[in-house]
């Protein structure tokens, strides 16, 4: 296996918090209505299409009240309140700051709109850990498709199989895999931790082995 030099890290699931049912059951009391809102919203293709950078969040709600019949104050409420669960995970942060702290170059790779993207890089602090960061909605193209994996490599100079994709969703990895990628897939911050050393501690026996060489 080659040895790893850079990580690409998802944001929602790996280094956000990101629970759509928990989100519907803070905003609505009745199951009823957050199984039909989950339908209505996170399943249909406008949410795809938003992540994308194709429909903005005003258009979605337009949108999504006209399918629902719910008045849009309600619809934007639940779109901030969307965004406010976006929280850091405590123990992902602590993982890219030790990373970082070593000089692992570390990229960000996410499908999210360009406006959330925005009020959470107003909101945080950490984004300094990563080298460069790739948004969905800011350049119209999305995980799984081949060719945002292949802009982010191109942008940033990096080699596939030198590179490790850290994602919570099979199918993102199972696309980065294709690519040439080594993955990792991500279920909590101690498990990821370990897959990377294991990949990283490679990168380390390369350049002994290098230097003893010489």
């Amino acid at each position: 296996m080659t040895a790893v030099h850079s990580v690409i890290f998802d944001l929602g699931g790996v280094v956000l918090e990101w629970n759509p049912d928990a989100i519907l059951e803070n905003y609505y009391t009745d199951p009823g209505a957050r199984s039909r809102m989950k339908a209505a919203l996170f399943q249909h293709p406008d949410w795809v299409q938003m992540d994308r950078g194709t429909l903005s969040e005003s258009e979605v709600i337009e949108r999504l009240a006209q399918r629902t019949g719910i008045a849009n104050g309600e619809l934007a409420g639940l779109m901030e309140a969307i965004r406010k669960s976006l929280q850091p995970k405590a123990d992902t942060l602590a993982l890219l700051k030790d990373l970082a702290g070593r000089q692992v170059p570390l990229y960000c790779l996410s499908n999210m709109p360009a406006s959330t993207f925005a009020y959470l890089r107003d909101r945080y602090d950490f984004w300094s850990a990563f080298r460069g960061i790739v948004i969905s909605g800011q350049i119209k193209l999305m995980k799984p498709e081949r060719e945002i994996f292949d802009y982010l490599l191109r942008r940033y100079g990096l080699s596939a199989a030198e590179t490790v994709f850290v994602d919570d969703h099979a199918p993102n990895i199972e696309a980065a895999r294709a690519l040439g990628l080594q993955t990792v897939l991500f279920r909590d911050a101690r498990q990821c931790r370990a897959e990377l050393e294991i990949l990283l501690d490679q990168k380390s026996a390369t350049v002994a082995r290098i230097q003893s060489s010489k």
